[in-house]
């Protein structure tokens, strides 16, 4: 019986997945999983024997191919203008970053400094026997695994060298890259397991091949190893490519660049051609199906948006030295995902929500800015795509020295302190005087990456009051797989406790929810009796199956916030909601010291907190809608998975928020909870000093 009703389930969700990912990505999917039970891509990636590296120049390795590294791909930046752009602080900091490499200590997802692994446990098996789950119970989380194998700490080596000449950074380079050449052979272990990895690593051995090249160290048979080891990597990227055509995400954008930087760098090796056919086709494709109309990036999140736009740069710096372009349709596509980044920028940090699926990923860290710093890569794209700089200048200008980005506008539009161009403008995001709020209207045209449907990020004077958990961990048992993409730690509310959409993986939502924009209103003060009012009504469908649908109406007053959250029943529906209905709205806010007080006798709940700038505050109440009616509200405030105010169950995922991958720190998760017939209606509204 449970046999039949468990296959009855598996059934019913692959029809489902069927619907929603299209037969294509199904199809692509399944021609992956038939060439790794048969044991065909076994044989397109041979695995080959350790490699002892040429580390002497006068030593002679016949057994090499002829690769000559003739031309530099792309010229360093100037030196003495990246130290002016950076200042003393600056070169004091990249310095000292590159010192913990030296000594063996990376800065993995931008957190602390851990020690730098190369070389894993034997005996290493092919790739593709971790791909079938096997062998991987004692690597524990694969990412920090991989992200020691991306070479990140590459380009802090490049950039202190560039900045200072000291060959003590050189030799590290050449030190942990031979090393992991040799612990790692081509096709063997963990760090061949995921080609996009394997395209992002070969991406930093270009990079390093040439901000080292005209040191003393960079002998000619390190140079001709690395080379090879280029060559290496970019063989392993066609034949599964399959994979990352059925994802349509950020990994085929990765290997179709990592396939051209190959090709760019090796022009007579045999398989060069098919490289650069195959990079330039998929990234171009990539790029039109993945980019919206808007600008919104497939995989909603704003992180996956950044290394998408850094991955664009680096190509159209390959691409520019080889005297191409990009086609007319992509440039526009790019323009306006750069605009779409920039709405959400706040100006005074350079951070952004914390949206969607974060792992960390920040593939060039060119920069003496902080790693949720979004300035240095926007200002780029900006330059690049624009043909204007959004920011004033100051050190996020040095990424764009490194992808060579000059010829914007001196005079073009500035990005001014406290309010954004109309150009950058969106529905989505509405303006106070001193604060600004994104609310999630997102458009699914591809795997969700979390239930976050009408999530509201909160900003104030450039502190992110209200704002999203982040991800944390993928692959770790529960309650930490993945489990922060879910509905009930958004900036929403949550019906029956069911989640907006139905989750069948850890990186799977099924039944997807659409939402849509009821109306949009700005109001200047000029016309609003000297108060400045944005006010935006949306609604989605996420609750559909129990006969609701959930509206939520923002308004900004000056800097008062407004926040109405409606249950209503969904009139597509032939029959009325009987049963009565329990909802949730969870607000996650930043952990400062707190007063709760209610107000009974107006059925007002008042939580205030103690800002860097005085107390704020956040005041909730619950009213039935016409015919409706309400139960009394019962209001818990959790930290860190426990609970400090108020009744109920407290799930250890509650009060916690991840700022970059593999890192949590404490957050005040503040919910109230009624249980009533439709309509319904939820009211909070914030006020700051």
């Amino acid at each position: 019986m449970l046999c039949a009703a468990v296959k009855k389930l598996k059934l019913s969700t692959g029809i489902k997945a069927l619907h929603e990912l299209g037969a294509r990505t199904i199809g692509l999917y399944s021609l992956y999983q038939l060439g790794l039970r048969t044991g065909f891509y076994r044989l397109l990636t041979p695995a080959n024997q350790p490699f002892q590296a040429a580390v002497d120049q006068s030593r002679n390795e016949p057994d090499l191919p002829n690769y000559v590294f003739k031309e530099p791909i792309f010229h360093l930046p100037d030196k003495a203008e990246v130290k002016r752009l950076i200042g003393e602080s600056g070169l004091a900091a990249a310095l000292a970053e590159a010192d913990e490499v030296v000594v063996g200590q990376v800065r993995l997802f931008g957190s602390e400094p851990v020690p730098l692994q190369l070389e894993l446990p034997a005996p290493l098996q092919h790739w593709s026997v971790y791909e079938r789950k096997h062998g991987m119970q004692s690597v524990g989380d694969v990412k920090f695994v991989w992200e020691g194998g991306r070479f990140g700490w590459a380009y802090t080596l490049g950039r202190a060298y560039l900045l200072s000449g000291d060959e003590r950074y050189t030799r590290a380079f050449w030190d942990y890259a031979i090393k992991f050449l040799e612990a790692n052979p081509p096709n063997l272990g963990l760090h061949w397991f995921s080609a996009q990895e394997v395209a992002l690593r070969l991406i930093a051995l270009a990079f390093g091949l040439h901000v080292f090249r005209n040191s003393p160290s960079t002998t000619g048979g390190r140079s001709t190893r690395l080379m090879r080891a280029i060559a290496e990597h970019a063989a392993r990227i066609p034949p599964t490519l399959v994979y990352a055509r059925s994802l349509n995400n950020n990994h085929l954008i990765s290997e179709a660049v990592g396939l051209l930087t190959a090709a760019t760098l090796l022009p007579e090796h045999p398989p060069s051609r098919k490289w650069e056919s195959l990079g330039w086709s998929w990234f171009i494709r990539g790029l039109r199906e993945q980019i919206d109309e808007d600008g919104a990036y497939t995989q909603n999140s704003t992180n996956y948006h950044r290394l998408v736009l850094q991955l664009a740069l680096w190509m159209n710096l390959l691409i520019r030295g080889k005297g191409r372009t990009l086609p007319q349709d992509i440039t526009p596509k790019l323009a306006q995902s750069t605009r779409w980044l920039l709405s959400l920028v706040d100006v005074s940090t350079g951070k952004v929500p914390n949206l969607g699926s974060n792992d960390g990923a920040y593939l060039f860290p060119l920069t003496a800015c902080p790693f949720d710093d979004f300035r240095p890569v926007l200002q780029a794209a900006g330059m690049v795509f624009l043909g204007e700089r959004p920011f004033p200048p100051g050190p996020w200008d040095e990424m764009a020295q490194w992808f060579q980005a000059g010829g914007a506008s001196e005079s073009g539009r500035i990005f001014p302190a406290k309010e954004q161009p109309p150009a950058y403008a969106s529905p989505h995001i509405l303006r106070g005087k001193e604060s600004l709020a994104y609310v999630r209207v997102a458009k699914f045209f591809s795997r969700p990456g979390h239930a976050d449907l009408l999530h509201l990020d909160l900003w104030w004077r450039g502190l992110n009051v209200a704002h999203d958990a982040g991800t944390y961990l993928y692959n770790t048992p529960p309650p930490w797989d993945n489990s922060l993409s879910k509905t009930d730690v958004h900036n929403t509310l949550t019906v029956n406790g069911c989640d907006q959409m139905t989750r069948a993986g850890r990186f799977l939502w099924l039944d997807w929810a659409k939402v849509w924009v009821i109306s949009y209103e700005k109001c200047g003060p000029e016309d609003c009796k000297g108060v400045h009012k944005d006010r935006v009504v949306a609604c989605h469908d996420g609750f559909q199956r129990l006969g609701v649908l959930h509206q939520r109406t923002v308004t900004c007053q000056g800097d008062r916030w407004i926040v109405e959250d409606s249950i209503i029943e969904d009139k597509a529906r032939q029959a009325r909601v009987q049963a009565q209905i329990s909802v949730r709205l969870h607000w996650l806010l930043l952990d400062w010291p707190w007063e709760i007080d209610e107000e009974s006798d107006r059925g007002v709940i008042v939580l205030n907190l103690l800002s860097p700038h005085g107390w704020m505050s956040l005041r909730m109440a619950t009213r039935p809608g016409e015919g409706g009616s309400l139960h009394p509200a019962d209001i818990q405030l959790t930290r860190a998975g426990e609970r400090l105010y108020g009744t109920g169950e407290v799930r250890p995922t509650w009060g916690w928020a991840s700022p970059t991958y593999g890192v949590k720190i404490p957050a005040l998760s503040f919910s109230v909870s009624v249980t009533g017939h439709t309509p319904l209606a939820l009211v909070s509204e914030f006020d700051f000093p």
